[in-house]
């Protein structure tokens, strides 16, 4: 199973404006963001305490649902 981040990265473009492009784009010059992790809780609780560029955690709840889509495809 690849990291949630690694599959986030895909959704990095620096033009797009749209909230899950913006999360993986901050997510990207985030240096303490869980990298490695595929572990739900891991990385809520760390955007949670630290993760003051996501504007709404909704967002993050959609990208892991991709994540979990894309895994189990």
């Amino acid at each position: 199973m690849k990291s949630f981040y690694h599959f986030l990265m895909r959704y990095r473009q620096p033009d797009d404006k749209s909230e899950l492009a913006r999360f993986a784009n901050e997510a990207y010059t985030d240096h303490s963001f869980p990298k490695q992790s595929a572990d739900y809780h891991e990385i809520s609780s760390y955007l949670e305490m630290n993760g003051h560029y996501i504007n709404n955690m909704a967002t993050f709840d959609h990208a892991w649902d991709l994540y979990l889509q894309h895994e189990q495809s």
